[in-house]
Parts: structure tokens; sequence; C-alpha cells
């Protein structure tokens, strides 16, 4: 799969906007909760928050 690269900004108060479609290709609407997470080397990684709390659980690999 190839992935459409988005240049970002980090502005002087850490923020980051991410695009709509960039959002919407990984399934995440706007408003939604996420969970963002250190995956090391320079990545940030964000998941759904519901999704997070279910891997955590163990919901979902039954």
């Amino acid at each position: 799969m190839l992935r459409e690269p988005a240049e970002l900004r980090v502005d002087d108060q850490g923020r980051v906007e991410l695009p709509i479609g960039l959002l919407a290709k990984a399934g995440i609407a706007p408003g939604a909760a996420l969970v963002a997470f250190s995956d090391g080397d320079g990545r940030i990684a964000l998941r759904r928050a519901e999704d997070a709390i279910n891997d955590l659980l163990g919901e979902g690999t039954l």
C-alpha cells in the first residue's frame, strides 16, 4: 500500500493539525478521542481511545 505523505509543523504550543483526508483514511472521525504514544525513532502513534481500551481489556480477540 502506497501512503501519501503530509508535511506537518508543530506550533509553539506543541500542537499539530492533521489533514481531514489523512484522518478519514485512518478511520478517525472529527471529535474522536485518541490516545497518543511515542513509537520510538521520532515516531508518534495515534489510536482511537476505544480501540486502545479494548486491546487492554482483551476484547475483540475471542
